[in-house]
């Protein structure tokens, strides 16, 4: 068998979620003679992150840091548990800590090769003197408030670079990651903060990942009971409705004293922008997660100030897509992980146009963005973000007349042909706690639905079996002839 990898395969996917499968993606690389790209957004601006953005600006890292940590062979564990490492949950201890790595106490270091230990402790060193240039105390500070290590190190090392793809390549170096097999894209390369919006179909339009995807209050700028947020469209605009409305941004008005107050703090973000991009969010959790007032119907990005924008995708990660054999949208959330992805400029064309297949592996449970959702939903959405991009690559930009929505009204042979452009399989578990699949509905539009063992986990939700889910993926992406196998689908089977 051929040592040089054949086939390419390209995971879109967030963090948290879809790191469970990367044992899956490993196992599939190995008995596929694969290489694997794993492309990911940058607009969380949620935990230990939204410190670093605050202060520094610059993406959102969290996603990068804990894949390409979960990356790290365990032949490296030492590197691996450092760049795990969070600092305590105490602000006073953590920076204390926090010490301990520039001055080489800390047992974390101990495992770990003396010369990667000092360049470790190089980068966050630069990182400390940024963090001391920018302190003006008491209202200007650094929170090392549950940092992550790892992240620490990216922005270091991406501050003193100034390249966040080095950054990237650092850390993987550093780890032992085998690029030659797998790589790590973000979905926009750029030394700026990317923010996301939510319009939901009642008008309510959210701002910044956090919101949409798991809310909390603020942890680093104290709220001014003297700042007006709109929330929604219709607060301020009465004639609004759940139509799509790209160029309707929540209204913020602020008197002087309260702009007074929010500027005496320094921080990277700019004059005038949203004051609920401004603060950290530390605390964020998804243990509980109110429901949404509506569905969502669209994503967008936001610059500073509350405008839509359309940033230019990572031209690596584009290639990556319009060069592969397989596409897989990943487990995780809907709207906050794969849609900032999707609905960048060229990423639609790139997968309607490249993979042969398009494999869409189902959540195992709803969430907060998706409650109520079904198979079809779930394809509905990545079609409407992919014919969005594709519509934007074409117009250069959006408008109330691009609307996907309005494809589904068509001639089901004509949603057939739309569909299959960006869905040709889903990978799904049938158990009443995942979305509901229609498999007569799906089948009418050309997907074709492979079932999954499942297994239950430590936290009573059914989760992928990983064995299984490698075999349907390799069922998958064995088909080099296109022709059908004889058995379409596999029987669920829930393991305790």
């Amino acid at each position: 068998m051929s040592t040089t990898p054949s086939r390419k395969v390209v995971i879109l996917s967030g963090g948290t979620a879809a790191n469970s499968l990367v044992d899956v993606f490993n196992e599939l690389i190995e008995k596929n003679n694969c290489t694997l790209s794993y492309i990911i957004p940058i607009s969380d601006n949620g935990g230990s992150s939204s410190e670093l953005i605050r202060v520094f600006g610059g993406p959102g890292i969290g996603d990068i840091r804990s894949r390409l940590v979960r990356l790290i062979p365990p032949s490296n564990a030492g590197i691996l548990n450092l760049f795990n490492h969070r600092l305590p949950t105490s602000p006073q201890a953590a920076s204390a800590e926090f010490l301990t790595l520039l001055d080489l106490t800390s047992p974390l270091y101990n495992p770990i090769p003396t010369p990667q230990a000092l360049l470790i402790r190089s980068i966050l060193s630069h990182l400390h003197l940024e963090i001391l240039k920018r302190t003006r105390s008491p209202s200007s500070s650094f929170n090392f408030q549950s940092a992550s290590i790892g992240n620490l190190f990216l922005t270091g090392a991406r501050l003193f670079s100034g390249s966040f793809e080095s950054a990237i390549y650092l850390l993987a170096i550093i780890g032992g990651v085998d690029e030659s097999r797998t790589a790590v894209l973000p979905a926009i390369v750029s030394n700026f903060t990317h923010h996301i919006s939510a319009g939901l179909e009642d008008g309510t339009v959210i701002t910044g990942q956090n919101a949409i995807s798991h809310p909390s209050a603020p942890t680093a700028l104290p709220e001014s009971p003297n700042v007006t947020v709109y929330s929604t469209v219709a607060d301020h605009h009465p004639q609004a409705h759940a139509a799509y409305t790209p160029n309707v941004v929540p209204s913020i008005h602020i008197n002087d004293d309260s702009s007074h107050q929010h500027h005496q703090i320094e921080d990277a973000t700019l004059p005038g922008s949203l004051p609920t991009l401004r603060p950290s969010f530390l605390t964020a959790s998804k243990a509980h997660e109110p429901p949404l007032p509506s569905p969502i119907h669209r994503i967008w990005y936001i610059n500073p100030y509350g405008q839509e924008m359309h940033p230019s995708p990572n031209p690596n990660a584009v290639a990556a897509i319009r060069a592969a054999d397989a596409v897989v949208y990943s487990i995780g959330s809907l709207y906050t992980s794969l849609a900032p992805v999707l609905i960048l400029s060229g990423v639609g064309e790139a997968v309607a146009t490249g993979p042969r297949f398009k494999v869409l592996v189902l959540n195992g449970s709803l969430d907060r963005e998706t409650g109520g959702y079904t198979a079809v939903d779930f394809v509905k959405a990545v079609v409407e973000c992919c014919e969005s991009s594709l519509r934007l690559s074409e117009s250069g930009c959006a408008t109330a007349d691009d609307d996907p929505r309005s494809m589904w009204t068509g001639e089901v042979t004509d949603i057939a042909a739309t569909v299959r452009r960006y869905v040709t399989h889903l990978v799904h578990i049938d158990h009443p706690t995942a979305p509901a699949v229609d498999r007569e509905a799906l089948g009418a539009w050309g997907v074709e639905c492979v079932r999954c063992y499942g297994r239950r986990g430590e936290d009573g939700k059914i989760w992928y079996d990983e064995k299984g889910l490698g075999q349907a993926l390799g069922v998958v992406l064995g088909r080099r002839d296109g022709k059908e196998r004889g058995e379409r689908s596999r029987r669920n089977t829930i393991t305790d």
